[in-house]
């Protein structure tokens, strides 16, 4: 037990918090940057296959991480359509992992926060003339509060998850003591 309160003062105890917080942070904004937009699209824009989408992004909030990393490890690897860029076992995948485990969450609380108020000021923002990106950046400011809600949620799944980046990120040196 002493062992572990000496490796929690340690410089490399401080770079493994560091780079998990980076990397979830960095998987955060990617998933925000993708699915505030993609939400507030599926809640204010009509087109075939709308439906299928909302279902997908709803039926993704609870996507097993170790499927995505499985998915992922294959993408990835040497013999993989992406195993090119060597990104395998890199904080680049884990990035890539927790980006698609966030960001369904964050396209499914944002289309739901933009519904209502697409419901209720979506006429007036018409008659203005307001362009459907100029409705939604409207719209995602008047839910403010719900659509950082989204975020955190979010960021809250790519903090605590570690399945998938354990398949996609865990070092060579760890792979090799396997």
């Amino acid at each position: 037990m002493g062992d572990v309160w000496v490796a929690l003062g340690t410089a490399e105890f401080a770079r493994i918090v560091w780079l998990s917080l980076t990397v979830s942070l960095s998987a955060t904004a990617l998933a925000a940057i993708v699915g505030l937009p993609c939400g507030a699209a599926l809640a204010i824009c009509r087109f075939p296959g709308r439906r299928l989408l909302i279902l997908l992004a709803n039926a993704f909030l609870g996507l097993p991480p170790v499927v995505v990393g499985l998915a992922l490890y294959l993408i990835l690897s040497r013999s993989g359509p992406l195993g090119a860029l060597a990104l395998l076992f890199t904080p680049g995948a884990m990035v890539i992992a927790q980006t698609a485990l966030a960001t369904p969450i964050i396209t499914a609380l944002t289309h739901r926060a933009i519904e209502e108020p697409w419901q209720e000021y979506g006429g007036a923002l018409r008659i203005d003339g307001a362009t459907r990106s100029r409705s939604i950046r409207m719209l995602l400011a008047i839910a403010r509060r719900s659509v950082v809600t989204a975020v955190l949620a979010g960021f809250g799944r790519t903090i605590s998850e570690v399945g998938a980046v354990l398949i996609v990120g865990a070092t060579s040196r760890a792979t090799r003591e396997l």
